[in-house]
């Protein structure tokens, strides 16, 4: 039967692994026929027979396909990024964050639908136990727990995980052959790890404050308080590998990932990740209640339909990477493709009936489902203070001339046109790092860092003796895209209209969002445009963007280093919440304002919408991807 049917537009492959259409993409089994006589009734024949599996296949919405789709449970979600590498060393997107989370295991997770934030276990037995001193955390793990089956183990068999594999993955962080961009996770703060790095990384010597006490107990020894420290063992960043795996594949490793999650891989490239159902994945039933059900919130999504069952409840799951708001939304809206999708602004006079509060067109009701959140984020654009051309210099004469001329960009940014223009007026706009999404966000903060002031730009840039002639030339680096495109310009115009020569302004476009952020982490570009996605809900984790010990390759893409700024950091870090730490983190607050670091800030709020028979509550804030597990499909 190869390629039976090439002739008329589409193909049924002879081993029968896939179903592929060509041309169009979309099913059309009578496309292309010619002929007459005898011939053309053989042919009518063998097509009408072999349309029928074309048309069977007509709902996966064209490209691959597994003999069994018919039966299978596949939910197609979306993104609008593709990660680069599927790596927990590299867990530092969104996007990668989103597929680790469902291929490995962290100790901890975030419930499904408790809101604010909860914290619960995942592979952890329990929360730990802390000593006095508040210094060292005993974890026991769950037993019986597998990697998936893969050839880099001896049998071919999956092997039991035990603590030892979570001592090696936070080992690989602070390896520099892993390039790891996640080490200021830890960083200064478990005790003998730093000096593990400086001795040679060698995986075999052990480290007084991350040991295995035995198979499945983990004991971790603290430099000094880190009240966060349960936080981030719910990122991908503290995902458990298995030694024999990254050994096997080496660099292949970050694009072949063996976990023990609830899902393993089977495709991934720049424009999918497939997804499949972990056949020895553990037995563990859904708690509704535990989970943080609350009928207000979630009654009418079908959510009971998953009580008392184990998760996965799908078969296989298509993370498609769609770049563009239009093609992807077209995807969403023909009803057999992709069946999750942000609304894109330009879209949302068609699907609302109102913004305040937004609301579907009733027609719209019976067939979808919306959820729409206040993003926890910040989107923010920064100066790479590493530049002498608008950060440090040692002439303190220029460095006061760079600042001057950093303020004065912040002053010439609208937000209100930005929010208008990409968010549809609905976005929250706030002075600082501090999103609204955190108790320690800052209410009574002044807001003349995020109101626009041409006259005071052009006076600043005047008084400074910076002139058309002698302004630097700003490269504003992007991933490739429609909208990423148009969010420069309209940062272009806004600094031209202060006298920036527009010239002088340069887009430099990146394949993909992963190539971007590689040359935020190896400080190539003097000014990034970024959102950061909370990974916990704690105004810490936006703070220590701007600590001067997360510089580049870490999280401090500015690569601010403010004396105060790090110590009151230093100070706040080992304190629990309360009134006292959360001054601190406004005083940290507004030095990043005056020292004029960013462009900040705005919180997205985020329409999400889904096919009506998917069951799903789709909030990947905090939560990132652990939710993938807890989707089903109606029944048709």
């Amino acid at each position: 039967m190869t390629q039976l049917l090439y002739s008329t537009g589409a193909a049924v492959s002879a081993g029968g692994s896939h179903l592929t259409t060509i041309g169009s993409g979309r099913c059309n089994p009578r496309s292309g026929l010619t002929g007459k006589g005898d011939d053309m009734k053989s042919w009518i024949l063998i097509v009408l027979a072999a349309a029928s599996i074309v048309l069977a296949g007509c709902g996966d919405g064209g490209g691959s396909r597994d003999p069994a789709a018919t039966t299978q449970k596949i939910y197609r979600h979306s993104m609008d990024q593709a990660p680069n590498k599927i790596d927990p060393t590299q867990a530092a997107t969104v996007y990668s964050n989103f597929v680790i989370l469902n291929v490995y295991d962290t100790l901890y997770a975030y419930k499904y639908l408790a809101r604010p934030y909860t914290l619960k276990t995942n592979l952890a037995t329990d929360l730990p136990k802390v000593s006095d001193d508040g210094l060292t955390y005993t974890i026991s793990i769950k037993p019986g727990v597998h990697f998936t089956d893969d050839p880099s183990f001896p049998d071919g068999r999956g092997r039991e995980v035990v603590a030892e594999d979570f001592v090696y993955s936070i080992k690989r962080h602070f390896d520099p052959a892993s390039l790891s961009q996640g080490a200021w996770v830890w960083q200064g703060r478990i005790a003998g790890l730093d000096a593990w790095k400086e001795a040679g990384s060698d995986y075999d010597a052990e480290i007084s404050g991350l040991r295995a006490l035995d198979r499945h107990t983990i004991q971790i020894t603290l430099t000094r308080p880190y009240p966060q420290l349960v936080h981030t063992l719910t990122m991908g960043f503290a995902a458990l590998v298995p030694r024999e795996a990254v050994e096997h594949y080496g660099p292949e490793f970050a694009t072949r990932p063996v976990g023990s999650g609830p899902f393993q891989m089977k495709q991934f490239d720049t424009a999918r990740a497939v997804l499949i159902k972990n056949p020895r994945f553990r037995a563990e039933p859904v708690d509704l209640a535990a989970e943080g059900y609350d009928p207000a919130l979630h009654d009418g999504l079908g959510l009971e339909a998953i009580e008392g069952r184990s998760p996965p409840f799908v078969d296989r799951v298509d993370v498609n990477f769609v770049t563009e708001d239009a093609a992807r939304w077209n995807s969403f809206s023909k009803g057999s493709e992709i069946q999750f999708a942000k609304i894109p602004s330009e879209q949302f006079d068609a699907v609302l009936s109102s913004k305040t509060p937004p609301t579907l067109k009733p027609e719209l009701i019976s067939r979808y489902n919306m959820l729409d959140l206040v993003a926890p984020e910040v989107i923010f654009n920064t100066f790479n203070m590493d530049f002498e051309e608008f950060g440090y210099h040692p002439d303190p004469a220029q460095a006061e001339r760079n600042k001057a001329l950093r303020c004065a960009v912040i002053k010439a940014f609208d937000w209100n046109q930005r929010d208008e223009r990409f968010y549809n007026g609905i976005a929250k706009i706030f002075p600082g790092i501090i999103p609204p999404a955190v108790p320690e966000f800052d209410g009574e903060m002044p807001r003349d860092s995020v109101t626009r002031d041409v006259a005071g730009a052009r006076k600043l840039l005047a008084e400074h003796d910076w002139t058309a002639d002698n302004l630097p030339e700003l490269t504003y680096g992007v991933a490739a895209s429609v909208k990423q495109r148009q969010l420069f310009e309209q940062f272009r115009g806004f600094v031209s209209e202060i006298g920036y020569p527009s010239e002088k302004i340069v887009l430099e476009q990146f394949a993909t969002f992963g190539d971007v952020s590689k040359a935020w982490k190896q400080s190539k570009l003097p000014f990034i445009s970024k959102s950061w996605g909370l990974d916990y809900p704690d105004a810490e984790n936006v703070l220590q963007l701007f600590y001067g010990p997360n510089g580049s390759p870490g999280s401090n893409d500015a690569n601010f280093a403010d004396p105060e700024y790090d110590r009151l950091y230093e100070q706040s870090a080992v304190m629990q919440p309360g009134p006292e730490r959360t001054a601190i983190y406004h005083r940290m607050n507004q030095i990043l304002v005056d020292s004029c670091v960013a462009v900040m800030g705005l919180s997205r709020t985020n329409l999400l919408m889904w096919h009506d028979g998917v069951i799903a509550y789709p909030d990947r804030n905090i939560v990132g991807g652990f939710w993938l597990r807890f989707v089903d499909l109606r029944d048709e």
